[in-house]
């Protein structure tokens, strides 16, 4: 696949994702740990969850067939929250909170805002139904149910549901380790003052906080020098440490990109060039067997490369089952007068229009901007051969979303 011609996006992140086997093992981590791991074990439901009846709301447990319009109730218990109720007493009402477990021989609860309390007990004065505010044993998860399968990215409320099942320890597919590599002479860190033809290394904390956001372990972080032996030396060296390689730079077809011939003679190049803008010069190898994903030089075409193509292929690494973004059908509040053969993710951001949602695009849209990524929320799709008028559905991507 590797070659002169430009690979359709679609084609380029196929044959990615083909090549992006899921890692192996696992380790177990307390549940506070968890959040964004990838669960690595199915999760059966120990136990019903809720383990008993219990009321939905602040009032008074009681049996239907008691009631008598008018007739007060006498008040036989009170069961708070966390303490075992006995059984209701024939002809009474028992006190009770949420929370709390029915006693048995209840078959409904009176919300406290429609009792009235009288010394001789309490007169309802609402009609009550069987069932009436009781959330049923098991309602929310059964026994031996399925709760949550391997492969699903931890959320809070995955974090809670675990809790509900008492578990607290969970076993986790182990984080991917990466290395990035920045090329250039000219890249210096920030902190340093800069001489004539230097410029700050804004890709590597860009990447930085891209792995950070999708739990990967960063094992390697170094600046290249541009020449063929440096990056060679520190690929091989980079591969032996980590789980997949991320450049920046040295990918396309100038004298000092020297990644991409690294690649091609002492690995394997199987992508180079995508019909995407910005990040035509992308590309996809591998050395000593270690993934190598060559990213543009550019800031904010290392941005959006890693969003389009980067977060899928760490994704199904990383053992999630379903990593596919759908994006979010908008009119276009921006023109393209000019069709390209490339698909364009243009930075940009819901806007409110009067009464109507749409996407507004930076109006500069060059590959070293990262400030358009800064006011953008998200990622709009001219796709190739097509010019847009004010008023056209478009694709747009937000970065919650292409961040998973």
């Amino acid at each position: 696949m590797a070659g002169q011609y430009l690979t359709a996006v679609e084609e380029a992140i196929s044959h990615i994702l083909a090549q992006a086997k899921a890692l192996t093992g696992s380790e177990t981590v307390p549940l506070a740990d968890s959040l964004g791991r990838v669960l690595a074990e199915n999760h059966h439901v120990p136990a019903d969850v809720p383990p008993a009846d219990n009321s939905a709301v602040d009032g008074y447990a009681l049996r239907t067939q008691d009631l008598v319009a008018n007739q007060p109730l006498p008040v036989s218990a009170r069961v708070p929250a966390g303490q075992a109720p006995m059984a209701i007493e024939p002809g009474t009402a028992v006190r009770i909170f949420t929370g709390s477990e029915i006693p048995t021989g209840a078959n409904a609860v009176v919300m406290q805002e429609r009792v009235e309390a009288t010394d001789a007990g309490v007169v309802i004065g609402a009609d009550v139904s069987d069932g009436q505010n009781i959330r049923r044993r098991g309602q929310d998860l059964r026994q031996d149910d399925l709760a949550l399968a391997r492969g699903i990215r931890i959320r809070p409320q995955e974090m809670g549901l675990l809790a509900s099942m008492g578990i607290a320890r969970v076993p986790v597919i182990p984080r991917l380790k990466v290395a990035i590599l920045s090329t250039g002479d000219e890249l210096v860190e920030p902190g340093t003052a800069l001489q004539p033809g230097q410029i700050y290394n804004t890709n590597r904390f860009t990447l930085l906080g891209l792995l950070a956001e999708i739990g990967c372990d960063v094992v390697l972080c170094e600046t290249l020098r541009d020449t063929r032996e440096v990056t060679q030396t520190t690929l091989k060296r980079a591969a032996n440490e980590a789980d997949l390689v991320i450049t920046s730079g040295g990918v396309s077809v100038g004298e000092e990109d020297h990644v991409r011939a690294v690649l091609e003679e002492s690995g394997e190049l199987s992508l180079w060039r995508m019909a995407i803008k910005p990040g035509k010069p992308l590309a996809f190898g591998s050395i000593d067997g270690t993934p190598v994903l060559g990213l543009p030089g550019n800031p904010a075409a290392v941005l959006v490369t890693f969003l389009v193509v980067g977060i899928p292929y760490i994704r199904k690494r990383q053992g999630v089952t379903d990593y596919r973004v759908y994006g979010e059908p908008l009119p276009a509040a921006f023109s393209v007068d000019s069709a390209s053969i490339r698909k364009e993710f243009v930075r940009a951001r819901k806007e409110l229009n009067g009464q109507q949602m749409s996407v507004a695009a930076y109006p500069n849209q060059s590959s070293g901007m990262l400030s358009s990524a800064c006011w953008a929320d998200g990622l709009a799709v001219v796709p190739e051969h097509t010019t847009i008028t004010p008023g056209d559905i478009i694709t747009y991507y937000s970065f919650a979303e292409l961040l998973g």
